[in-house]
Parts: structure tokens; C-alpha cells; sequence
């Protein structure tokens, strides 16, 4: 478990002390790609037992709204309260978006970022994020003036209360540490996709632990399909007697990440939370960690 974590390590929220919220999450609900399915799986995954969910304002991947429509109905029903639950969602810029906007185009980035984060929390139904990300940079390589001028609005959301932490999603390491430098308040988070031939993203994980960064890894299971198809995995989940997704989401919480799954299996969500019952070996790792070798 992450230090000082009101979170355990099946993602369930603890008995959170009032006026309290979850530092962070060892396992996160994504809602990318669910559409009108979001609410219902929103509702399914907090009942599976998943304190932690990850949307975005980018209507062409994500339904925010659906996410708050199911929020509102568990809170509205006493079943879980807004301090247990991780709410994290992101701003995207202008490039991310389809026709849907949850901003002006025409406004300044600054403006956009602030525009969005009101229609998050609107969505949401809630008066604070938990965390708040810049959904991507402008460019593959570096640091456009777009992304510090977005980021600065970030540190202002932050200052006001809007969000108790900010961060960044899909950043490269050069990107990350040109940040990092550039940034009145650091990223606390970051949120990447996490490919075993690149190492599981180990040098945005090393930056990540230097300076203190929680590392969220997405698509562990989709962007790896070949590398857990090789016998030595296989051969490792016949001999730990667990399932595919509980080793590769074992694996990441022992080496420091927090995995996100958007699986819509209730029976899956369940196995996926039950990783937290064993410890792969040293061993065990350093074969996932190098299986893309």
C-alpha cells in the first residue's frame, strides 16, 4: 500500500475519518471507451468493491456525466460515501476533443483548462477532484508553451481547492523532466501506458520514484497480449495458481505502479481486486520484467 493510503490493497476504501479523502489508490476503475455502458459499469465496478475511479472531459473516449450519474445514485442511496472514492479525471486539449467540447475554442488555454475542470466537477456532481490531469502534451517530443500555460492553470485549480492533486498522462521522460523543472508544483501523479517492450515504462517509473511521483500504468493487459502469450508467463500464472490479470496486476503494485482495468466483468473486476492475496518472488518480477528481452 501506497505510505498513509486510506486505500487497502484490493482498492477498497477503509473507514476514511470524516472530512477525509483517499491519498491514493492502489487500483483504479478506468471508464475509457464504456459509452452508454459507463454508468452501469461505474455502479458495477464501487460494488465489486473499486474506491478509485479514472475518467476524462473528452467525450469522444469517455462519458463523464454517465460517471457522475452513477455516483450520484450510490451516494443518493447511502451506499458508499464522496470520501471513500478517488475521483480522478483530466483535461484535454483542443486536439483530443471531438465536436463535443467542454470549453470555449476560441479561449485562451489557461481559460480552457479552468472551463473544464468546472464542467468536471459539474459532472461529477462534487466540489473537489481528487486529482486532475493533463490528459497529453501537444507535441511527441518536448514541451509546447501550450502545455506550461495549461499546466500553470493546473497549479491555480490546485491553490483553490478544485483538485488536491494534479498530474500528467501519456508524457515521455524527456517531457516529464522538462516539466518538472519548469513547474511551480510538481506532477504527483503519472498516468501512461505501459508496453513490456519498453520495459514497462522503466525510465518515466525511475523519474517517478526519484522524486516522489505515483506511477499509474493503463493497458498492462491489451498493449502486452504478446508477451503474456510466451511460455515463460504461462508457465509462471500454471505455477502461482492465479489468473493472467492477477500476476500482471501483482506485478505492478509490487514494483511501484498503480494498474487501472476497465474490464466489464463483474466476475473479472473480483479476480482482478483478489491480486492483493499473494506476493509474486523476486524472482517472479524480474522474469515480467524482462520478458519483452
Amino acid at each position: 500500500m501506497v505510505e498513509g493510503s486510506l486505500v487497502d490493497d484490493r482498492g477498497r476504501g477503509r473507514s476514511t475519518p470524516p472530512g477525509k479523502a483517499p491519498v491514493m489508490p492502489t487500483f483504479i476503475y478506468g471508464t475509457a471507451w464504456k459509452e452508454d455502458e459507463t454508468a452501469r459499469l461505474t455502479r458495477l465496478a464501487l460494488a465489486c468493491g473499486f474506491r478509485a475511479i479514472d475518467t476524462a472531459n473528452q467525450r469522444r473516449h469517455y462519458h463523464e456525466a454517465a460517471v457522475g450519474e452513477a455516483l450520484s445514485e450510490l451516494f443518493g442511496e447511502g451506499r458508499i460515501t464522496r470520501q471513500e472514492v478517488f475521483l480522478q479525471t483530466k483535461f484535454t486539449s483542443l486536439a483530443g476533443q471531438d465536436q463535443r467540447l467542454p470549453f470555449d475554442p476560441r479561449a485562451a488555454v489557461a481559460i480552457q483548462v479552468h472551463q473544464s475542470c468546472a464542467s468536471s466537477l459539474e459532472h461529477l456532481g462534487v466540489e473537489r477532484l481528487d486529482c486532475y490531469l493533463l490528459h497529453g502534451p501537444a507535441g511527441h517530443s518536448g514541451l509546447a508553451p501550450a502545455d506550461l500555460e495549461a499546466w500553470q492553470a493546473m497549479e491555480e485549480l490546485r491553490a483553490r481547492g478544485a483538485t488536491r492533486l494534479i498530474g500528467v498522462s501519456n508524457f515521455s521522460v524527456d517531457q516529464l523532466e522538462t516539466l518538472c523543472e519548469h513547474a511551480a508544483t510538481p506532477p504527483a501523479v503519472v498516468q501512461n501506458r505501459c508496453f513490456a517492450r519498453l520495459g514497462w515504462d522503466r525510465e518515466v517509473r525511475a523519474v517517478c520514484r526519484e522524486r516522489g511521483i505515483a506511477y499509474q500504468a493503463f493497458s498492462l493487459l491489451t498493449a502486452n497480449l504478446r508477451e503474456l502469450a510466451s511460455p515463460a508467463f504461462r508457465r509462471l500464472v500454471e505455477r502461482v495458481r492465479r489468473t493472467p490479470a492477477q500476476v500482471v496486476f501483482r506485478f505492478a503494485q509490487q514494483v511501484g505502479m498503480v494498474p487501472l482495468t476497465g474490464t466489464g466483468s463483474p466476475d473479472h473486476m473480483r479476480e482482478d481486486l483478489g491480486c492483493a492475496g499473494f506476493d509474486l518472488s523476486p524472482g517472479d518480477l524480474r522474469l515480467i520484467e524482462t520478458l519483452a528481452v
